[in-house]
């Protein structure tokens, strides 16, 4: 069935999702329901995204639609939402089924172009390191009105968290834990919801401290920098946006490259030498080494310190 150009969805049904799992169903034929099932799983996804682009029909698919799903999918990479290799996932499946139901490869993408490549080593210093530039940064932010978005910053920045945790965070509540423990807490929207299973208390330094005492001021009677009428994914989509605007004027990347900026002060501090990344080599003690990405991938909320290279270079 399907491949008629003139009917919607190629023929393959009325629905873009129901379309797809026929036209997969038509790939595989008997057999290979695993892989059916994960694609489908996958195109749904897309066919979400579709829909809220007001896209119905698998012939109104542009390459334009799907580059701006894979430019979603590395938003949510790089808030540390969603796993490099589990985007590339989607967008393989994305490829697939669009093949399928066109007959042809015009509309193919490149996940790893649009969402990257997973390193487990970092090579480049991230562009956060630099205090000054995210001040400017900022300080931009709230010429336009985007307090919260600037606040948002300079908590993944001082406090090494992903997008989603500084959003969520409850500032009111991490201040009253830095008056008693000098120390906050990191529950809400982690990683897998470790959070809430498991303790990760990250230090406070001064810059630290401000920052929290701005996003109170913003937050107001809510429990979080997400504005009361925004749904987290629109707010996420927005905030992505407007730092998109202005961080490429002060030499800086995404969210992501300032929690990395983190955990290469904090090896600073924990070791005396710079992160390998600014470096170059490893300076500090093997011992030293390890004990600093053991407490680094703790404050950052990772299970294991090998991850820690993403963000500070080789232990080698």
């Amino acid at each position: 069935m399907g491949k008629m150009g003139g009917e919607r969805n190629f023929g393959y049904g009325k629905q873009m999702a129901w379309a797809g799992k026929n036209a997969l169903a038509d790939r595989y034929g008997d057999g290979h329901y695993g892989t059916q099932a994960a694609h489908s799983e996958r195109w749904q996804q897309f066919c979400d995204y579709a829909r809220d682009q007001e896209v119905r029909d698998v012939r109104q698919v542009t390459e334009a639609l799907v580059t701006a799903y894979g430019e979603s999918l590395q938003q949510r990479v790089e808030a540390g939402e969603m796993a490099v290799s589990y985007a590339q996932n989607l967008l393989s499946s994305v490829n697939v089924v669009l093949e399928t139901m066109r007959g042809d490869t015009q509309l193919r993408v490149s996940p790893s172009d649009l969402v990257g490549e997973r390193s487990s080593v970092r090579q480049e210093a991230p562009a956060g390191m630099e205090r000054e530039r995210l001040q400017r940064a900022t300080a931009e932010l709230r010429e336009r009105g985007e307090d919260r978005v600037a606040s948002v910053a300079e908590l993944a920045r001082a406090l090494g968290l992903r997008f989603r945790e500084a959003s969520l965070l409850d500032a009111r509540a991490a201040l009253a834990q830095v008056a008693e423990k000098g120390a906050v807490n990191i529950t809400d929207g982690t990683k897998g919801g470790r959070g809430h299973l498991v303790d990760r208390w990250v230090p406070v330094s001064e810059p630290a401290t401000m920052a929290l005492e701005r996003a109170v001021e913003l937050q107001g009677d809510g429990r979080n920098l997400i504005p009361a009428e925004s749904s987290y994914a629109q707010w996420r989509d927005h905030a992505y946006h407007a730092w998109s605007q202005v961080a490429p004027d002060h030499e800086l990347k995404g969210f992501h490259d300032l929690r990395a900026a983190y955990a290469c002060e904090r090896y600073e501090q924990l070791t005396g030498s710079p992160a390998p990344v600014i470096s170059g080599e490893r300076l500090a003690e093997r011992e030293s080494d390890l004990t600093a990405r053991e407490i680094i991938s703790s404050e950052l909320g990772h299970g294991r310190v090998d991850v820690v290279s993403a963000y500070v270079g080789s232990a080698r």
